[in-house]
């Protein structure tokens, strides 16, 4: 298990946990969108399947450590994050990851398709982004500074999106 807390002063607020080394590169783009916002996170690859027990153990830690959320990504079976989801009552955003015979769609049905009382919010394939998005949205409930930050982060977004249409119109006049 490669667990990595990235270095603040503050203890870890988010959790982004994937099923295998392979999927670090997906998943780093959650670590830098929370980066961005300056939310405390650690990573650490735990597979549903071959580490049940250590699974069961770093998630049972979780809240006592301060963690609020947890971004779960998986490919093939998926199967991780509702493991987490079914071991803890924090919220979990599933990331599924695409690869397989079946690109991702397997993965994502997995992710979304929880039964009734283990629910996983679940984002678009690889969007390991909008999963540290909306975590950040969930701190952001509780946390006044996030949320000054999360609007900004908005309405540049809005800005920009704005910007690049205007550059595809024609000249008025």
């Amino acid at each position: 298990m490669a667990d990595q807390t990235i270095s603040t002063a503050l203890p870890p607020r988010v959790a982004i946990v994937y099923g295998s080394p392979s999927d670090a590169q997906t998943m780093s783009k959650a670590g830098a969108t929370l980066e961005r916002f300056g939310v405390p996170y650690e990573q650490v690859s735990l597979s549903a399947h071959r580490a049940p027990h250590a699974l069961a153990r770093y998630v049972g830690e979780l809240r006592t450590r301060g963690i609020a959320v947890v971004i779960a990504g998986a490919g093939l079976a998926a199967a991780l994050p509702g493991a987490v989801a079914a071991l803890t009552t924090l919220p979990v955003i599933g990331v599924p990851i695409s690869g397989g015979a079946l690109d991702g769609m397997d993965a994502l049905l997995a992710i979304a398709q929880m039964p009734p009382g283990v629910p996983v919010a679940t984002v678009g394939l690889n969007n390991s982004t909008n999963a540290a998005v909306l975590a950040t949205q969930i701190l952001a409930l509780s946390d006044p500074d996030l949320r000054i930050l999360l609007t900004a982060f908005k309405d540049d977004f809005e800005k920009a999106a704005a910007a690049g249409l205007a550059e595809m119109l024609p000249p008025s006049g």
